[in-house]
């Protein structure tokens, strides 16, 4: 009995079911998602490597599909011959991280592909904008993507670095909490984007934490589930987006950890996965973040994850990125 009492992870269950996967290819739902390939790849690998089952998936197989996704201009597609995007250039970049294959892409090629996808508009007091796409859509999230995909290259300085953080600084409200972009409504997963980017930024001072912090935690209802924003539903996946803003800022104790366990593991399939709430249809998605949420509250027998990078600490370790943690304001450790 563990300080969790009896809420256990299924972990063969939730290992056979990333395992196929890949298997479904006579459905309509394997073809519809086609755009997410790179993404559900990433999560079924962060899933397997927190639950210590790295080799459950075949790494030369992946490694070779993900190469295939990258394209002319340096970016990643979310399937071979898509176009690149900055959402799929983070995913591949962990990806080939964590299977210890990084140096089998040229970071220069995927430094100009970020860089090229940076904005500076001198009426927005300085503010500097990362676009996800050529199509010019532009939010916090792709902010936070530019920061850490180049941090992996160790070229996140030819950023604007002041820029960017103006513009999170500017997506700052009242309530301590982020939006997408400066205007936008609070929105934990936009949280998570915007604590993490000052992370790597070395900018944490930007932050309001205890009002953040207070934003955060309220987030977590009676049932033990969070929310993403004030009068919405539990969904498993914030107890990522949540629980990583919180460890970030070393809150973590802000929120039950038995509770948001225990709402966890009854959103489980007995067959496998793990669904956004108890009785709906698990996904590879809320199985990978319900798994990393777990991990964050130090569920027994699951490797730490970082929460910066969303990858096992020993390969954040392992790749020198773990010196974000020397620009956490001294004070926050009281």
């Amino acid at each position: 009995m563990t300080m969790f009492g009896t809420n256990q992870l299924l972990v063969d269950k939730h290992v056979e079911f990333i395992q196929n996967l890949d298997k479904k290819q006579d459905g309509l739902e394997y073809w519809m998602t086609e755009h997410l390939r790179v993404s559900g790849i990433y999560w079924g690998l962060v899933a397997l490597f927190l639950l210590d089952r790295p080799q459950a998936l075949d790494h030369e197989q992946i490694i070779a599909y993900v190469r295939g996704c990258q394209n002319a201009d340096g970016g990643f597609g979310g399937h071979t011959h898509h176009d690149s995007h900055l959402l799929y250039t983070m995913s591949s970049v962990q990806i080939l991280s964590m299977l210890n294959a990084l140096d089998q892409i040229d970071g220069k090629k995927v430094t100009k592909y970020v860089l090229s996808l940076q904005q500076t508009n001198k009426q927005t007091n300085g503010q500097t904008t990362v676009c996800g796409d050529v199509w010019g859509e532009h939010d916090t999230r792709f902010a936070f993507i530019a920061m850490a995909v180049l941090s992996f290259f160790n070229t996140q300085d030819q950023l604007d670095t002041n820029g960017i953080v103006e513009y999170i600084r500017g997506a700052m409200n009242y309530d301590g909490g982020f939006g997408s972009k400066p205007g936008g409504e609070s929105h934990a997963a936009q949280v998570y984007t915007c604590v993490a980017a000052l992370a790597v930024a070395g900018r944490l001072d930007v932050v309001d934490r205890d009002r953040l912090s207070g934003w955060l935690a309220e987030r977590q209802l009676l049932c033990g589930g969070m929310n993403g924003r004030p009068q919405k539903l539990e969904d498993v996946c914030y107890a990522w987006w949540v629980g990583s803003a919180l460890d970030i800022l070393r809150r973590r104790h802000w929120i039950s950890a038995e509770k948001l366990v225990e709402f966890v593991v009854s959103a489980q399939d007995e067959k496998g996965g793990i669904a956004d709430r108890p009785g709906d249809v698990a996904d590879v998605y809320h199985t990978c973040f319900g798994i990393a949420g777990l991990s964050l509250v130090r569920y027994p027998g699951l490797n730490e994850v970082d929460p910066v990078y969303c990858m096992p600490r020993s390969v954040v370790r392992r790749l020198g990125l773990h010196k974000w943690q020397d620009n956490v304001p001294k004070s926050w450790s009281q």
